[in-house]
């Protein structure tokens, strides 16, 4: 699913990233864990392809996404990784609705069909009575299972979750793993999660802590 050898990131003279590698299986939850500062979110961003690395390759689905083009990588990351990120990043002009059929009609799928998938989704989660609901009309928890529904409109192969118990209370934080969880075993959903959270750390099928710039598997 998704094969990151020898990633390296350096800003400057400052070595973010000295090592990293990862193997992750379809339908796997992988958590990265470490202290602040330590090159973590730098890495999701990398194995995301928000970011290109210095040196390494990585690979997702049998393609070397450090040789795309920056059209075709835009194209790759819109139809094939979904993002949740701490603070949600909803678009607030927009519902619920409209902001997760977004990257449906940014791929130019049939608006119909990509507003029926977004309600299925949204009842899903258990939202469907919050569908033209602005996000600042939703709780902190409500807005998290938007940004989880908006992840999931183009059926990404791999999910990439940055922190995202990290602006949530602690009932609300078990509310999320359990989705995890949920997504994982109904969808076969891949995660790739960074996070301070041990507990959702512990639900993770693996664990790899950064450490001075090097990943290590736990």
């Amino acid at each position: 699913m998704l094969k990151a050898i020898n990633i390296q990131k350096s800003y400057d003279s400052l070595e973010v990233i000295k090592t990293a590698n990862l193997e992750v299986e379809k339908g796997s939850i992988v958590s990265i864990i470490g202290k602040s500062g330590t090159g973590k979110s730098t890495l999701l961003h990398i194995l995301g392809t928000l970011d290109l690395p210095d040196q390494g390759e990585l690979f997702i689905d049998d393609i070397d996404v450090t040789q795309l083009d920056p059209n075709k990588l835009a194209k790759f990351r819109n139809t094939k990784i979904g993002f949740i990120f701490q603070f949600h990043h909803l678009l607030s002009e927009f519902t619920a609705l409209e902001n997760v059929c977004i990257p449906g009609f940014i791929k130019k799928e049939n608006p119909a069909v990509v507003e029926k998938k977004a309600k299925e989704l949204l009842e899903y989660l258990g939202l469907s009575g919050r569908l033209s609901h602005k996000p600042n009309q939703l709780s902190g928890g409500e807005q998290q299972r938007v940004a989880v529904a908006r992840a999931l409109i183009n059926r990404p192969t791999i999910v990439f979750a940055d922190e995202p118990t990290g602006n949530l209370d602690n009932s609300t934080s078990d509310e999320l793993h359990e989705l995890i969880k949920k997504l994982q075993k109904d969808f076969n959903q891949t995660f790739i999660i960074v996070t301070h959270n041990n507990e959702l750390a512990a639900l993770s099928d693996q664990c790899y802590e950064m450490q001075n710039g090097i990943l290590v598997k736990k």
